[in-house]
This record gives C-alpha cells, sequence and structure tokens, in this order.
C-alpha cells in the first residue's frame, strides 16, 4: 500500500489515515479495506468524526462483550478502583487524589487477590472447571498462552514435545506464535507438531447437529504417540478455530482429545481467548464443549475492553515454575484487576446470558437468509460469535467479495446507518460477533442492514457483469 485508504465525504477520517500512515507501519495493524476512524462508541454502536454511526459487528475483536462504556459496569469499575467524581473534573484540594495504585509491580493489593478469588470460583462453578485452581495473569492472550505452555514444559523438562491444532491462532509472540498456524508457515519451533481439526465437517452451521468420525482423529493421535511416545507434554487447542475461519467442532472431537490426553498423562490446554465469558452460548467453552481441561485460557472479553488475560490451571503443574518466572510488568494490575471484578460482577448479576440465547437464534436466522442473496456461501457459529463464508460472484473472487462487502457495509446507506466489519479471516470469512448486551430491536435492525447491504453489492457485482 502506499497511500493512506480515503473515502468520499470523510476530510475528518482521512485526516487521521493520513497521519497513521506517516507515523505507524503497516505492521502495527491487521488488514481492513475500511480502516475506520472511530470517534465515539455507545453499547453497540461506534460514531465516526463525521458523525456517521456503525453497528459495531466486532465487539473490538470480541472484547467489549458488554458493550460499550456501559454505565453499571463503568461505576462498578470506578468504584472498585477508589475513583470519585471529584477525581475526574478535578475539583479536589492538592495535585494528587488517593485512590487504587496504577501500577503494583513487586507488591499485592487486596483487589489482586479479590480478582484471583473471584475469576477461580466463578470458573469451578461450571461443569469442567475443577481442574483450574491457580491463576497466571497476563496483559495479552499471547502471553496467557505462552505462560501456560511454559508451566507445562517445566513440569517435566524430558517432555518437549507440544501438539497443536492445525489453523489455530494462540497469538503472536513467542511460543504462543509457534503453536499458532501450521508446519508451512515460516519460523517453526521443532517442538511443536500439528494435528487436524475437523473443518469440511463442521462447514456450515447446518451441519452442526452431524455425527463426526472420529476415528480419523483418534488414529491421528496414536500415530504421533507412537512417534513421540513420552515427549509429548502437552496439547492446545482452541473450542473453535477462530482466526482460521470460525469452524466450530462437533462436541465429540474434543472429548478425544480429552480422552487421548488422559490416557497418555498429557495436559490439555484450552485457549478460549476468543470464546470465553459467554462467546459461545455459555459462559466457558469449556461448558459448551463438555471437557475438563488442565489449563484455561482466558482473555478479550475478560476485560470488557481493559487489557488482560489469564491462564488458569492446575496448581502441581504452576508450581513448576520458580519466583520470577511468569512475571512481567502489567500482570495482575490493579486496572485489569478492577476490570475484571466489574465484569464478572455484571455475568454474575444480570440477565447478559439469558439476552445472548435470544439474540443467537435472531442472528442465526438472519445470517442464513444471506445465502439467498448470492454474496454469502455458508454460515458458522453458535452463542454470538459466526463467521459468514463469502461467495464467489460477479468475477470476483470469494476473497474479493469480502472485501467489498466490508466496505460496502461501512458505507452503509444514505443519510443512514453503517456496518463496523474487521478484514476477512482465512481469506473470505467475515466474523459477526455484536456486544452479548445489544436489544432485539437492535439485533433486528442491523441484521436487516445487513441483508441490503448484501443485496446492493450483489445488484453492484452482477450490473457489473452484465454491462462487460
Amino acid at each position: 500500500m502506499t497511500t493512506a485508504i480515503h473515502f468520499d465525504n470523510e476530510n475528518q477520517s482521512n485526516a487521521v489515515r493520513d497521519d497513521l500512515f506517516q507515523t505507524e507501519p503497516l505492521a502495527l495493524r491487521t488488514f481492513t479495506p475500511s480502516q475506520a476512524v472511530l470517534a465515539k462508541s455507545a453499547g453497540c454502536y461506534h460514531w465516526t468524526p463525521e458523525g456517521r454511526r456503525l453497528y459495531d459487528f466486532t465487539s473490538g475483536v470480541l472484547v467489549a462483550n458488554l458493550g460499550h462504556n456501559p454505565r453499571s459496569w463503568m461505576k462498578r469499575f470506578s468504584d472498585y478502583m477508589g475513583w470519585k467524581p471529584e477525581h475526574v473534573t478535578g475539583e479536589g484540594e492538592g495535585e494528587y487524589f488517593d485512590a487504587l495504585t496504577l501500577t503494583a509491580y513487586n507488591a499485592v493489593t487486596p483487589i489482586e487477590t479479590e480478582a484471583s478469588k473471584r475469576l477461580i470460583a466463578s470458573i469451578q462453578s461450571f461443569k469442567g472447571g475443577n481442574r483450574c485452581d491457580k491463576v497466571m495473569w497476563a496483559a495479552s492472550g499471547s502471553e496467557a498462552v505462552q505462560k501456560a505452555l511454559w508451566a507445562c514444559l517445566h513440569r517435566d523438562s524430558e517432555r518437549d514435545i507440544i501438539l497443536a491444532t492445525r489453523y489455530g491462532f494462540h497469538g503472536k509472540k513467542g511460543l504462543a506464535g509457534a503453536v499458532t498456524g501450521s508446519e508451512t508457515d515460516a519460523d517453526r519451533d521443532p517442538r511443536v507438531k500439528f494435528i487436524s481439526f475437523p473443518r469440511t465437517e463442521c462447514d456450515d452451521i447446518s451441519k452442526a447437529d452431524d455425527t463426526l468420525d472420529v476415528s480419523v482423529y483418534q488414529k491421528e493421535l496414536e500415530e504421533m504417540w507412537t512417534e513421540y511416545g513420552t515427549r509429548i507434554n502437552c496439547l492446545i487447542t482452541e473450542p473453535y478455530l477462530g482466526g482460521g475461519g470460525s469452524y466450530h467442532p462437533q462436541v465429540a472431537y474434543h472429548k478425544v482429545l480429552q480422552d487421548f490426553c488422559r490416557a497418555h498423562d498429557i495436559m490439555l490446554i484450552l485457549d478460549e481467548v476468543q470464546a470465553n465469558f459467554g462467546r459461545t452460548g455459555c459462559m466457558y467453552a469449556f461448558e459448551k464443549y463438555q471437557i475438563e481441561p488442565d489449563f484455561v485460557v482466558l482473555g478479550k472479553g475478560l476485560g470488557n475492553g481493559v487489557p488482560v488475560a489469564a491462564a488458569v490451571g492446575r496448581n502441581d503443574v504452576i508450581a513448576s515454575l520458580k519466583y520470577g518466572e511468569a512475571s512481567d510488568t502489567w500482570s495482575a494490575n490493579p486496572l485489569s484487576s478492577a476490570a475484571v471484578l466489574a465484569t464478572l460482577d455484571e455475568f454474575e448479576g444480570t440477565d447478559v446470558m439469558d439476552n445472548t440465547q435470544k439474540l443467537s437464534q435472531l442472528y442465526i436466522d438472519g445470517l442464513n437468509a444471506l445465502k439467498e442473496t448470492g454474496i454469502i456461501a455458508k454460515v458458522r457459529g453458535e452463542g454470538m460469535v459466526f463467521g459468514i463464508e463469502c461467495a464467489e460472484l460477479g468475477g470476483k473472487t470469494s476473497q474479493e467479495v469480502a472485501i467489498e462487502l466490508v466496505k460496502t457495509c461501512y458505507l452503509g446507506e444514505t443519510d443512514g446507518d453503517g456496518i463496523h466489519l474487521l478484514g476477512a479471516l482465512a481469506g473470505n470469512v467475515l466474523r459477526i460477533s455484536p456486544p452479548m448486551t445489544m436489544t432485539e430491536a437492535e439485533a433486528e435492525a442491523s441484521i436487516a442492514l445487513l441483508n441490503r447491504m448484501c443485496v446492493k453489492l450483489a445488484e453492484q457485482l452482477q450490473g457489473a457483469t452484465a454491462s462487460a
């Protein structure tokens, strides 16, 4: 890309994009054809500097599960931090005010221990969470994944092989990057061996109740055991392939993985950074997929917008790490701890999960109807996280159609709303993951708008083909 992205009638946004282009590298961002500039947000909406309203179909990449800037969450968060109105307005006496510290490295705050206790209690209150009795906090999902892997590898230095499901996404840093993708990616760690994840068997939501033939996966795992035996230390997987194209497998797949791990004393790590706190329709994805992992990795929605992640797992395994081996500057900082507590309060004290179930069916029905437009070929998902796979149309590849749909949705209707989408996953899949607190009316209106955008784009692509 040699110039910044521009759109007509967006002078303020274009100026921001120009400044960004001059001051930051492309490598700092993931590709999106819209590069939306967000001036403010509330609930399930963003607004551009020009005042256009966009439905947020991303939740800031599965982060704002409770919506943007919810008042009740913000009050809880502020209370935990000890912030008062005069602190914000600057009307108090003196240059400083008394409140919870923002940083507590190499020290402990009561709010950190409260967050740890509350999170463990929450996980263990759901079927499948019994093994998770210790928390390693982190600032990002990548770091939490790395800490879980470190703990497992330190448990037994003779067991150095990590199994990872192919085309998964666990992060870009260190070992998290090493277990992401597949064997064909660059910079592979020789300790990581990849196994298959169902995709063809669950490439459309219509197959969700199909019986999965698990024999091929059982055979592959046993071949791994035959080749590497007791060198196999742990197996890391996602509940569903998020970055890999939103493939949501039948429950039987994860049970096969668990049975294999139990039979051979292999640690099972479930990376539900993208899936935790309600996205799959259950509070935690291990409950939805009916397994009991040795480690659960959490992030994104865990703090509803404040950066925080955690690897929660077996104390006897985590104990293999010595002082400082899982520490860093920001882990368990008070700001993150307050965010976790406020988020737990909301999930435990409101009807957000009941609302998620209602919204889920609306989106399943609405997204499936998009197939009639010719723009969407397949729909996958559960709870409030979906992937819509674009079709080839009007002489354009499915990837080109996906790019055009992101732009069409961003520009929206004349003098009306638009939709904020991220760039395509796996080339041609667009993720649909709005906040789980939106009203049914907002859901219905946003789905109807998406349908109109698909119809509009289909007409444009087919008209271009006809005129050619």
